[in-house]
């Protein structure tokens, strides 16, 4: 998934292997958050060929989304048809064209990202006020990346050959930064795929104040 990059090209429409340890996580989350709503209104920012946001409207979301390759949302449309789901990149203003929702998604997409600031300001923007905004990314923490280094796995891990690859390199620090100066507050963190110190990926849920 990219909000940069409109020349990714996807092989197909499903969920990634990453979404096999981050969905159940970020459904969690969800329905936390809207425990006894009837309006479940989510949008995925950057949600490439649609899998993730596919899994959500199987749950019984109401999700509109928006990826900046007209690769992936070919895709998207062609196998998820009955979802909102166009082209569109986090430095378009989003809320005016789709107004704002009570949950904003966006799974493995930051570390792709030139801009982040404007990212997460677009985000901040899509959320209404008392909701949520989820973030995932690979998660990158002293004792992980030391482990990296000792196994030799850095080159594996930061990929720098990839076409299109990872360009930030977040950790819970500076990706909490991120969301407090872009207004959000009452962050907390989520560690998946491994344990927390070497887990694959983080999850961070930040509230838009009322």
């Amino acid at each position: 998934m990219s909000v940069e990059l409109d020349a990714t090209t996807y092989i197909h429409a499903r969920p990634t292997t990453a979404h096999s340890y981050i969905l159940p996580a970020v459904l969690g989350v969800l329905e936390g958050h809207f425990a006894g709503s009837a309006k479940r209104d989510v949008f995925d920012l950057g949600c490439g060929t649609g899998g993730a946001a596919a899994t959500l409207a199987e749950k019984g979301y109401s999700v509109v989304g928006v990826d900046p390759s007209s690769d992936g949302i070919a895709k998207a449309n062609v196998n998820y048809p009955g979802l909102r789901l166009k082209v569109g990149s986090a430095y378009d203003e989003l809320s005016r064209d789709y107004g704002t929702f009570d949950a904003v998604i966006s799974l493995e997409v930051v570390e792709h990202v030139y801009d982040p600031r404007a990212f997460t300001s677009t985000m901040y923007d899509l959320v209404k006020p008392g909701g949520i905004a989820v973030v995932s990314t690979p998660y990158h923490g002293y004792l992980k990346n030391l482990a990296l280094a000792a196994l030799g796995k850095m080159d594996d891990h930061f990929m720098p050959l990839k076409d299109h690859g990872h360009i930030k390199f977040w950790s819970r620090n500076t990706l909490g930064t991120l969301l407090l100066d872009a207004g959000f507050g009452s962050i907390r963190f989520e560690y998946v795929g491994r344990i927390p110190a070497f887990a694959k990926s983080m999850i961070a849920v930040a509230e838009k104040p009322l």
